[in-house]
């Protein structure tokens, strides 16, 4: 038996509920302005997953590294949700959420 897709998966489905929460706490700290930090962890992990030969290994960093890659959409979709009421707005930066934005 081949267990490499199956360990594929599952960790695909990990690194998935793991940017999720991280999503979330980014913009709720720090608002959007990340997003920088989010493409330069992308890049190179999708970079460095080309020069790894393990197929599981390098399947597990591209997935991580393309996860980040999504993260800056979603870190801006946060951000809507947030000024939606959907999720708890952080008090120390109300500025950041006026109508203009909106």
């Amino acid at each position: 038996m081949y267990f490499t897709g199956i360990i594929i998966a599952i960790s695909t489905f990990l690194t998935i509920g793991l940017w999720h929460p991280i999503v979330i706490k980014v913009e709720y700290h720090w608002g959007t302005r990340p997003w920088v930090v989010f493409l330069l962890i992308g890049v190179l992990s999708i970079v460095t997953a080309l020069f790894i030969e393990s197929t599981i290994v390098s399947a597990i960093i591209g997935v991580f590294g393309a996860s980040a890659l999504w993260g800056i959409g979603e870190l801006f979709s946060q951000r809507k949700r947030v000024q939606k009421g959907w999720f708890p707005m952080n008090p120390k930066r109300r500025k950041e959420y006026d109508a203009s934005e909106v």
